[in-house]
């Protein structure tokens, strides 16, 4: 390939390498990066978002993305305080707050807080009781947050929430969980028929205490009654006789027997 005779080979070199360090001097970071500048070594700055421009081959741009990151903490096998072997998993969610901090402090703050997570979901979970565990969820899952996030927070990492997914409880537990809810729905269900007894006394004892003063009102109960028995077409009707009808019958009865 010949060259136009005003451009010599020296003026192509000298275009080319004013072309790459243009190239390398300036870098575009969206939004959601920011960029920590190295400079011979040493940090001169956070730079980003938008149009940012280094010196070539003296800076070096590491890009850290702010973007909030979901870990999933892998399984864990925990003792709990009453001495039950369980399996947890748990979701992380966190983010970067300080670029600076989070590429000169810390190595891999993606891998440390995983390590951080699983460690704590363990440490937390080994002080709490199973039941505990099951009914206050919230309250650890807070706990957890916290704890984490304190341990990250040099680092420039915000830890927002951490969630328990799911709790793997031992087949002999489980049995032990049924039977222990089945025992407390049959102590229920004596609990509502002895209070229903308990109501349903009071109310016969009021019943009997305005028959007692009211003695027509067992001639009509006596009369209710038949009509619900005639209501349900049986054979047979059974028809209840009062003890004061009979009873001047069987007081003659006895003076007889007497003489």
């Amino acid at each position: 390939m010949n060259t136009p005779a005003n451009v010599s080979p020296g003026m192509i070199v000298t275009l080319f390498i004013i072309f790459l360090i243009i190239t390398n001097a300036i870098k575009i970071l969206p939004e959601y990066k920011r960029g920590v500048v190295f400079r011979l070594g040493r940090v001169i700055g956070q730079k980003g978002p938008g149009l940012i421009l280094i010196i070539p081959f003296v800076d070096r741009l590491v890009q850290m993305d702010l973007r909030t990151i979901t870990l999933d903490v892998p399984s864990q096998e925990v003792i709990t305080k009453d001495n039950v072997t369980i399996r947890v998993n748990a979701v992380c969610y966190f983010r970067v707050l300080d670029a600076t901090k989070a590429v000169v402090d810390i190595l891999d703050f993606v891998h440390a807080t995983s390590q951080i997570a699983q460690t704590t979901l363990r440490s937390v979970l080994g002080e709490s009781e199973l039941d505990e565990l099951l009914s206050k969820r919230e309250k650890i899952n807070q706990s957890l947050q916290e704890l984490i996030d304190k341990q990250t927070d040099p680092w420039g990492v915000k830890v927002s929430i951490v969630e328990i997914k799911d709790v793997e409880l031992p087949e002999t537990m489980k049995r032990a969980m049924a039977k222990q809810a089945e025992a407390e729905r049959e102590r229920r269900a004596k609990i509502i028929a002895a209070e229903g007894e308990f109501q349903a006394s009071q109310k016969l004892t009021d019943a009997a205490i305005v028959m007692g003063d009211h003695p027509i009102a067992i001639q009509l109960r006596y009369l209710q009654t038949l009509v619900e028995i005639a209501a349900e077409k049986n054979s047979t009707t059974i028809f209840p006789i009062p003890l004061d009808m009979i009873k001047p019958f069987m007081d003659l009865s006895e003076k007889k027997l007497t003489e």
